[in-house]
């Protein structure tokens, strides 16, 4: 997902600054999940005086192909200093058809393999960061974690393997070797960090021990708080932005639109592998859906002024989107539009505790009769400041980076950390 908004500083700084290698498909200059979650947790851990080394591929996402000066996208082999003093060292990768799920894992692979000969070379780090879902990353991770000798953290920011069987990837003996492979990882890993308290409870079930919950967020100091959308309009404004993926389902909402007629109109900004079929649905069906690529800054903020409600999204036949919550989520309630949340699990349960908006089932008729609902009473669209604030206790990343520098530091630093816990 490429459409963003972008700290608020920690109050609190761990005592003992280490250094962390961070292995990602994904950095800065890009605008990719990875990038907006690390850009943000790097900026906090470099305040707080830590080190941080990103081994990355040349910046080529989302399609397949360097779409940058050199100067910013960098070069293989070669090390870039980013934007918080960090330093990236760069991996090449193979130039692919952005849209290929199989020419994207080949890409990720090769440059998973092509890390390990970087993440030998630099200063000794304390630990190592792998994050997920690029699945040959954490391969990489683990190999380099035993090389240098240090602790080895795994950030699952997807349920794997569960999202794996859910969606049928791959089939027969190939399935059974992808998930042998995710779980061999996780059960070696000094750390697991879950980006969902419930997909945390379910690998503790599976015998995991070592592992915390740092959530998704957003720098709340960057993203405005909006009025709400006017009392009277001809037309009601619904809103997607993101990844256009087969998890989101999008040919719901094409579909509800076009159950409502002209009266009301959806905006879908972004990419993703479903994106042509879902613009020739909404061609067959004479949908009121308008299209726009991913945008980035004042532009998003005004789709979102534009606005009446803002859809968050994951289909509910995948039992592990039970404990995913789409990062969009945190950045529609803090920004204060109203949310049509078309997901279960720990995603719903996060939208009715903030009050940010209704769930609906995952159905055309359902979505249409909610979105008729709300036209009929626009009042229902003033989701007041009780998004934000619950955003700000709880999904603001600079207190979460507090949590994960002090999750790093009790791994790599355990006497110190124990102390510091019986002085308190």
């Amino acid at each position: 997902m490429r459409n963003s908004l972008h700290g608020d500083r920690a109050d609190e700084k761990p005592a003992s600054p280490l250094r962390l290698m961070l292995l990602t498909h994904s950095y800065w200059p890009e605008h990719s999940p990875p990038q907006r979650r690390w850009l943000s947790l790097t900026r906090e851990f470099r305040r707080a005086g830590w080190d941080v080394d990103v081994v990355a591929p040349v910046a080529h996402y989302p399609n397949g192909r360097r779409n940058l000066p050199r100067r910013q996208a960098g070069l293989a082999f070669t090390q870039q200093t980013g934007p918080h003093g960090e330093i990236i060292r760069r991996a090449p990768y193979l130039r692919h058809l952005g849209t290929s799920s199989l020419a994207r894992f080949i890409d990720q692979l090769f440059s998973a393999v092509m890390s390990v000969p970087i993440g030998l070379g630099g200063k000794k780090p304390d630990a190592i960061l792998a994050t997920a879902p690029s699945l040959p990353t954490l391969a990489t991770g683990y190999v380099l974690s035993k090389l240098r000798r240090v602790p080895f953290i795994v950030e699952m920011r997807d349920a794997w393997p569960d999202l794996a069987r859910d969606a049928r990837m791959v089939q027969g003996s190939v399935k059974s070797l992808v998930e042998r492979v995710v779980e061999f990882v996780q059960q070696r890993a000094d750390l697991v960090v879950t980006v969902t308290e419930g997909f945390a409870d379910t690998l503790r079930e599976r015998g995991l021990e070592n592992v915390v919950t740092v959530s998704n967020g957003l720098d709340l100091n960057l993203v405005p708080f909006l009025d709400p959308p006017p009392m009277e309009r001809d037309v009601f404004r619904a809103l997607y932005l993101g990844n256009h993926g087969k998890s989101q389902r999008l040919d719901i909402l094409i579909r509800a639109s076009a159950l409502l007629g002209d009266a009301f109109q959806l905006t879908l900004v972004g990419h993703g592998t479903t994106r042509p079929q879902l613009v020739k649905l909404a061609r067959e069906l004479d949908a009121p859906v308008t299209f726009f690529p991913s945008l980035q800054g004042p532009e998003v903020v005004e789709k979102y002024r534009e606005a009446d409600t803002c859809v968050v999204s994951l289909r509910d036949d995948w039992k592990s989107f039970e404990t995913t919550v789409p990062s969009k989520t945190y950045e529609v309630l803090a920004i204060g539009r109203h949310v049509t949340a078309i997901v279960r699990g720990e995603a719903e349960r996060i939208v009715l505790e903030a009050g940010g908006g209704d769930v609906v089932p995952a159905s055309p008729e359902a979505v249409a009769q909610l979105w008729r609902e709300l036209a009929a009473d626009r009042s229902r669209l003033a989701s007041g400041a009780s998004g934000r604030e619950w955003v700000r206790d709880n999904a603001d990343y600079a207190q979460l980076a507090v949590k994960y520098m002090d999750n790093i530091s009790s791994l790599v630093r355990p006497e110190r950390s124990a102390d510091q816990e019986h002085t308190k």
